[in-house]
């Protein structure tokens, strides 16, 4: 087959099945095949490189594999497979599941669009699709915080939207032309620039979990299905570094400023993601500090590119190394975390479980000989193009937040255990739930290993060297030591920060200005007559908004609306063969 038609398939599998599970009345029958829609997109990874121009599609479409859309696609298609498989089992008797694949779906056609995407248009159309989709994730379980949750990834999603909808139309404009080969250059030359770099930085940040607009992911991951964690954590907050690796000029000409800076946000996120995160209750809510911590390592060089042009080779390794391992381990973690709730007190088989999360635990924190080790030590040789004073710094401030992330990390083996003791005995899914985790687990060890031979095999040259055991090993040891000696006193006696921390004030702030200007309104109304056809007016137009929207999200529309969209994609793609 073709490059062209494996492309075809990877996106239209998934769009079609979406489509068929919000409109045919015996979902049940597609439900099992909703993993292997993820196949194609697996295929895909190993195919060749190519470019597809589709002219008759919107503005002309261009889709394309390149050395880093394969990179991202290889690992992002294997999690959303796995997490497939995984969610198959997990949600079995789950009356809303049909409902769950078809958002699952739509978030797997956008971020496997996101990769291949080769124009500004096309690259838009994926990463709103993924967008919107991811909010139907969020909300799945329904109540009182999975709304809330959706409510803020939504705003700040629309909000990061319409900033890279201008930096969008800025940056084509200066390129004067839509393919994304030509936009860094273009960036980097004009007169622009700095706008054009705070809306990217700022729009794409949103998804990163950049620090101050992270607040939506520590919410986002406790309400949603353990599977849904899996792939936000893993690969749809990549989605975001991907759109800074195609749009920023890294590499064109040295831009100090935005660089140093970018390097010192991501030190930021690092730690303070690590401090918020060690006095957080629920597991998986501790995971998503450590996300928010671990991107801001990942964004570490991306500075280094800005300041640095000469040093973009190493720098993108290093991002992508670190990409690889991150999106495994992080998913292994949540998957793993998952599978702990089935075996509520059975001491004996969490005590296996303990043991397999500590293998994507350890990796995360970069223990010698691990594929954290092996991305720490992409990232110190990019390092080495920074002048002494920020290379020093940096080295220094790696470790410490090694430090953090194993301390860290142990505070959320310590809830999972105590999470797993205290919940219900689970059913018989925990074998084949065990066996889905495994295959991530597998991941961890062995994936970035098989695709970064070169940089394995320089880091595994000087592996064994006292040095370099020592620098691996003692931020490691450290942690620990401090989870032990201090970890549970600590804990006890540090101030709760509720999850989503800068938010909290910000909600206060907003409610009482809004309650208010709601009471002076309240006040204004009760001095003036009322004013019948006003308010006749007013309840009619209230009722038909209500009936609009349910309309609209009635699952016949919204099914209707979806299959003209996948059969009006479908036939642009064939048209081209």
């Amino acid at each position: 087959m073709s490059p062209g038609w494996l492309a075809a398939s990877a996106l239209l599998t998934p769009l079609v099945l979406a489509t068929a599970l919000f409109v045919a009345p015996r979902r049940f029958r597609l439900w099992a095949a909703t993993p292997w829609a993820a196949l194609p997109g697996v295929g895909l990874a190993f195919a060749p490189e190519f470019k597809v121009e589709l002219p008759s599609l919107l503005l002309g479409m261009s889709l394309g594999l390149d050395a880093t859309g394969r990179v991202f696609l290889i690992f992002t298609a294997l999690l959303w497979l796995i997490s497939g498989l995984y969610a198959g089992i997990y949600l079995a008797a789950d009356s809303k599941r049909s409902r769950f694949a078809g958002f699952f779906l739509g978030a797997m056609a956008g971020n496997l669009g996101v990769l291949l995407a080769q124009d500004v248009t096309s690259f838009y159309l994926f990463f709103a699709l993924m967008t919107l989709s991811v909010y139907g994730l969020v909300v799945h379980e329904g109540g009182k915080a999975p709304d809330r949750a959706g409510r803020i990834y939504l705003i700040l999603a629309v909000l990061g939207e319409a900033i890279l909808l201008i930096a969008f139309l800025l940056s084509a404009s200066a390129a004067e032309s839509l393919s994304l080969d030509r936009i860094p250059q273009a960036v980097a030359a004009s007169p622009l620039r700095n706008l054009i770099l705070t809306l990217f930085l700022g729009g794409f940040g949103v998804k990163v979990g950049l620090l101050g607009l992270h607040v939506w992911l520590p919410l986002a991951h406790p309400v949603a299905p353990t599977p849904a964690s899996a792939v936000l954590s893993g690969v749809i907050i990549k989605a975001g570094l991907m759109g800074w690796l195609r749009f920023l000029p890294l590499g064109q000409e040295a831009i100090p400023g935005w660089g140093y800076g970018v390097m010192a946000g991501g030190l930021a996120a690092a730690f303070y993601g690590a401090a918020v995160g060690l006095v957080q209750k629920d597991s998986k809510t501790v995971l998503a500090y450590s996300s928010i911590s671990q991107m801001g390592i990942i964004t570490v060089p991306i500075g280094i590119a800005l300041a640095v042009p000469t040093d973009w080779p190493a720098a993108l390794t290093a991002v992508s190394v670190y990409a690889v391992h991150h999106a495994f381990a992080k998913g292994a973690l949540f998957l793993g975390a998952g599978v702990a709730r089935t075996v509520a007190r059975d001491k004996k088989r969490l005590a296996w479980i303990m043991a397999g999360l500590l293998i994507p635990a350890l990796s995360l924190a970069g223990a010698p000989f691990t594929t954290g080790a092996l991305a720490k030590d992409a990232l110190k040789r990019a390092m080495k193009a920074v002048p002494e004073p920020w290379q020093d710094m940096l080295a220094w401030m790696l470790s410490l937040a090694a430090i953090g992330t194993t301390v860290l990390l142990m505070r959320f083996l310590y809830l999972v255990r105590n999470e797993a003791l205290a919940g219900r005995p689970g059913g018989s899914e925990f074998r084949s739930l065990g066996y889905t985790w495994g295959l991530a687990v597998l991941g961890v060890l062995t994936l970035s290993w098989i695709m970064f031979t070169d940089p394995a095999r320089a880091f595994l040259e000087h592996a064994l060297e006292p040095a370099v055991l020592w620098s691996e090993s003692w931020p490691v040891g450290s942690g620990i030591l401090l989870a032990w000696l201090f970890g549970l006193t600590f804990i006890g006696i540090a101030p709760r920060i509720p999850a989503g921390d800068l938010l909290v004030p910000i909600e206060r702030l907003v409610l009482a200005v809004w309650k208010s200007i709601t009471l002076l309104w309240s006040k204004a109304r009760q001095r003036r007559p009322a004013h019948v056809p006003w308010k006749r007016l007013s309840v009619w137009l209230g009722q038909s908004l209500t009936e609009g929207q349910a309309w609209l999200e009635s699952t016949a529309v919204s099914g209707t609306l979806l299959i003209l969209l996948v059969l009006f994609f479908a036939l642009a793609l064939l048209s081209t063969h």
